[in-house]
């Protein structure tokens, strides 16, 4: 049996108003995705447990099965297993974006990925703040674009800290760290906005009319997680396909391998079509793959109603049509697509509303044909919810005919 997962981060979302009242998803031309759903079996998933904050991290931890009231300890972490940073067990790793700032006398979040900085300007940044602040206990790695890795050797971890996409337009005043360890936090961040505004990176992007990268943000600390390897609790091989360091390092605490793809950017302009041609490549020598896209959940942050519509659009296209024209030649299969959490326009952050999935069988018993189209509505009429959302990769590894049959009865 072949497994396959097609994850478009985000993609879930709120009626808007310019969309006649509809959902991009609804507004979106997706006919892969609409087949699957009237073929397979449409319902919805509770990825974020009570109490938790609604992130990448911890839905997608769900959706492999983990149970993030057990396992998560942090996004960091994680990020860092994909970086080859080890972590020793009192090392506690964040996540450090690039950030733009504006404001002076009080400083306003303008933009959490710094105009989407490229790889290459960031590296120099990050290499440089790491000369600049870095020390025995603090270190810096880069990663990709905005997104990067900061470690506390011997840290404190019981701070509170916030996503800079949750705060896009608000003052950062009250959303800094609190907690223990709050003062050497908010001082690296502070000393960081003092070296990098002459950075020559951020004088040649100012000159062209970029946004600058002119503070870091540590947010979403953790030390190493300990949980079993998906390859081992169901007894397959498999591989993560992702731009983005997260999902990686999921992959990499699950037993997975990382599948590299030339072009991947976790944004807009991904290559789509070369990951779907390695997600099918390798099924062709392992049991299970798992196809992250990003750019849905981009939109979303920036607001952008036309782009979201085209990301899920291309995500529909180029990813599930691709994987879904030739998975039938090697069968038997199930093949899974669905969104993490929803990251509404209008909110420009994640919700933890439960969202749509679609799942379809090489067997036809395997299939409750309940669904009209791919959308938060007819998931939610389909009367198919899974909850808590981490119980899905079970009964889609190992009894989905049990489960359709309990569903059908």
């Amino acid at each position: 049996m072949k497994y396959i997962i097609l994850l478009g981060d985000g993609m879930a979302d709120y009626p808007i108003q310019e969309l006649d009242g509809k959902t991009p998803l609804e507004y979106a031309h997706t006919p892969y995705m609409d087949r699957i759903a009237k073929e397979g079996t449409l319902g919805m998933i509770d990825t974020i447990p009570a109490g938790f904050s609604p992130g990448s991290d911890v839905a997608i931890m769900s959706l492999l099965g983990y149970d993030p009231m057990e396992c998560y300890t942090g996004r960091g972490p994680l990020e860092a297993a994909n970086m080859g940073v080890q972590l020793g067990v009192d090392d506690v790793a964040f996540r450090c974006n690039l950030v733009t700032l504006r404001g002076d006398a009080e400083h306003i979040m303008e933009n959490f990925t710094s105009g989407h900085i490229t790889t290459e300007e960031a590296k120099i940044i990050i290499n440089d703040i790491n000369k600049e602040l870095g020390s025995t206990n603090f270190q810096f790695y880069p990663g990709v674009s905005y997104r990067h890795l900061f470690v506390w050797r011997d840290g404190k971890a019981l701070l509170e800290t916030t996503p800079p996409h949750d705060i896009t337009g608000n003052a950062v005043k009250d959303y800094l760290p609190r907690g223990e360890g709050k003062e050497e936090i908010r001082g690296l961040m502070e000393r960081s906005q003092v070296f990098l505004r002459d950075h020559p990176v951020n004088q040649l992007r100012i000159a062209e009319g970029k946004k600058p990268a002119n503070s870091i943000w540590l947010w979403g600390q953790g030390r190493a997680p300990k949980f079993a390897k998906l390859t081992d609790k169901y007894g397959l091989n498999g591989g993560m396909i992702s731009a983005v360091d997260l999902l990686n390092g999921i992959g990499i605490y699950a037993g997975l391998k990382v599948i590299r793809i030339d072009g991947a950017t976790g944004y807009v302009d991904t290559n789509y079509i070369g990951k779907a041609r390695k997600a099918l490549d390798a099924l062709r020598d392992t049991d299970f793959v798992f196809v992250h896209v990003e750019a849905p959940d981009e939109m979303g942050h920036e607001g952008n109603v036309a782009g979201k519509i085209r990301a899920i659009e291309d995500f529909d296209e180029k990813i599930v049509g691709a994987v879904l024209n030739e998975i039938y030649g090697l069968s038997p299969f199930r093949l899974l697509v669905l969104s993490d959490h929803h990251t509404p326009i209008s909110l420009r952050t994640h919700t933890s509303d439960p969202s749509p999935f679609a799942a379809l069988s090489s067997d036809e018993h395997e299939n409750l044909r309940n669904g009209l189209a791919f959308s938060e509505v007819s998931a939610l009429l389909s009367g198919v919810n899974i909850s808590p959302g981490y119980l899905l990769m079970d009964h889609f590894i190992k009894n989905w005919r049990g489960f359709i049959e309990e569903k059908s009865s």
